[in-house]
């Protein structure tokens, strides 16, 4: 009989987290977790050292949004565990698998106000799927298993794991739970995943019934790895598809059943197919504030099929007629099977063609519109996005921040591909896109990585390239740059009579030099004659991150719009389409 290995609770982490796969880390090191940081020195994970505990939460995500994969983050206890909220909650809130370590003061400390101790259970218990104290060494292994295990599984989400100094010091025999052993101590956990079957049957007599469906896409498309099977049902039934904020790519947008982003700033024609439908087939959605506007007049005459993995979304926004929980790409198969074995038994299908052509004729009455063409105009935000997405490639990753440049970002960029979009939806993080293009950068080194960020949203996390730059993680990012917040500018101006409260950035640095003292190559563009050049050059340097600051026009604003507690009936079209706003009846 072998002698059993020892082990401090450190090593036996680390170990852990070689045992889970991961490669790449993201964090900071601080007194009580420093136990940790001395066997990670040969450990086969790389960790990447940020310049603040929030990048590394955002770089996470980031790596997690295109791998699919648990973003891992370790930081120290106290201010460093409470600067990891918002991005537990940004997690949290848009379903993103994410493993935080958090050290915490040692077990006799607990509870005496001790130097840089805090309750991060209690803090981070409504931002996380699951979390816990560690008490003692030798249940390290099974946490850390366990937590990869829930945030994988079922609705993904983030997951923290609270360690004690003295318990990473302890010594442990080691031992690496099986997965019998990890799924007997989580006796309430079995998320569903295999669809109802007669929910599923139901289901597809509703879609070959309806005369007026849409396809209604949310994140977890994405997360279920469901894309392939939703375009063979939206293929094999020709309905028009819309892809939510967080499902942007799930979808071809060249597709010619793809009708673009709903929602508050979605285009006109994916709202108004939404209102208009006889049926909604929502697929990971969670029929979001956003997308909705006033629930009481959302899609009134629809009736919906709501498929998510989740039990708790089922009916907490609207009450579906065919719920079904269950892994979406499961349970979308079974439907495309039921479908074809009713087709196939003679089972007639309502004829959309009419439908088609209406949806068809508003997408060409309803174009995005922005007008660069006017001599001496100041730089269009859109423009500039058209322009890089015109020379990117489809495998392009994009990141953006929170704003007008993340609606402009979702509206005018191509997505061909799945996850090539990561951004902050359900939270709306400013400061979010710079650590995280940092963190989806390198989760794929080979892809390009462009972040659109905003003046405002850029200052929040801009510390974030010197990790970058250290790190060799070469990123490029885009500032449309307004001197404004201006999202906030453009409700004061809509809605509070241009009145503007505490808006104005127009004192901000220079964002050239400040790329430069960062390690980036810095260029600034103030012009449309301007903008092809410097975005040449920023895709042909590849050995440092590149800032591209583009001074746009301070006060163009993001149409369409649903005001905030109206109806979707209610959309603000761009002012040159007004005129034309009963085509939408």
């Amino acid at each position: 009989m072998s002698a059993k290995e020892i082990l401090t609770g450190a090593e036996a982490l680390i170990r852990s987290l070689e045992l889970e796969n991961v490669e790449t880390m993201f964090g900071l090191p601080g007194g009580c977790i420093l136990p940790a940081y001395d066997p990670l020195l040969k450990s086969s994970i790389r960790h990447i050292l940020v310049r603040h505990e929030q990048g590394a939460g955002h770089m996470a995500q980031g790596y997690a949004h295109v791998t699919g994969r648990p973003g891992v983050a370790m930081v120290t206890s106290g201010p460093a565990a409470t600067n990891m909220v918002t991005p537990l909650c940004d997690a949290f809130m848009d379903s993103i698998p994410m493993v935080c370590i958090t050290g915490q003061v040692s077990t006799t400390a607990i509870g005496t106000d001790a130097f840089q101790e805090c309750d991060t259970v209690g803090i981070t218990r409504s931002v996380t799927k699951h979390n816990e104290l560690v008490m003692r060494a030798e249940d390290i292994p099974m946490a850390i298993r366990q937590a990869f295990h829930i945030a994988t599984t079922g609705r993904p989400g983030p997951v923290l794991v609270d360690l004690p100094k003295d318990i990473l010091q302890n010594k442990m025999e080691w031992n690496w739970p099986t997965d019998e052993e990890v799924l007997e101590a989580l006796p309430g956990y079995r998320p569903t995943t295999k669809g109802h079957s007669r929910m599923i049957r139901e289901a597809a007599k509703l879609l070959l019934a309806a005369e007026q469906p849409v396809l209604y896409l949310g994140g977890g498309v994405l997360k279920a790895r469901a894309a392939e099977a939703v375009r063979e049902l939206a293929e094999l039934l020709q309905i028009p598809v819309v892809t939510t904020l967080m499902a942007r790519g799930a979808f071809p947008d060249d597709h010619e059943l793809c009708y673009g982003m709903p929602g508050m700033h979605g285009t006109a024609t994916a709202i108004t197919a939404m209102q208009k439908a006889d049926l909604l087939c929502a697929l990971g959605a969670r029929f979001d504030d956003r997308v909705t506007g006033k629930v009481a007049t959302f899609a009134p005459d629809a009736k919906i099929i709501h498929v998510d993995i989740d039990p708790a979304e089922q009916g907490k926004v609207r009450k579906p007629d065919v719920p079904i929980v269950g892994d979406c790409r499961l349970v979308v198969e079974e439907i495309v099977k039921a479908v074809k074995e009713m087709l196939a038994d003679g089972v007639e299908r309502a004829d959309i063609t009419p439908w088609r052509s209406r949806v068809n004729g508003w997408r060409e009455q309803f174009p995005l519109t922005y007008d660069q063409s006017e001599p001496g105009a100041r730089l269009k935000p859109q423009y500039c996005l058209e322009r890089l997405r015109d020379a990117a490639t489809d495998d392009t990753i994009l990141v953006a921040g929170v704003g007008q440049h993340q609606m402009w970002s979702s509206l005018f960029w191509k997505f061909n591909k799945p996850y090539t979009w990561v951004n902050s939806g359900g939270l709306g993080t400013m400061g979010f896109a710079v650590p995280a293009a940092i963190g989806a950068k390198a989760a794929k080194p080979e892809a390009t990585v462009w972040a659109i960020d905003g003046d405002g949203c850029f200052q929040m996390t801009a510390q974030e390239l010197v990790t970058a730059t250290t790190e060799g993680i070469h990123v490029k990012i885009a500032i449309l740059n307004n001197t404004y917040l201006g999202m906030v500018r453009q409700w004061q101006e809509m809605f509070y009579g241009e009145r503007y409260s505490e808006v104005d950035l127009s004192g901000c640095p220079d964002f050239v030099k400040w790329a430069e003292a960062m390690g980036c190559v810095g260029i600034r563009v103030e012009s449309p004659e301007e903008v092809d050049a410097a975005i040449a050059k920023a895709n042909s340097i590849n050995d440092r991150s590149v800032v591209v600051e583009f001074r746009v026009e301070e006060f163009e604003k993001v149409f369409p719009m649903v005001p905030a507690g109206a109806s979707n009936d209610d959309v603000l079209l761009h002012p040159s389409q007004e005129s034309r706003r009963e085509f939408l009846k």
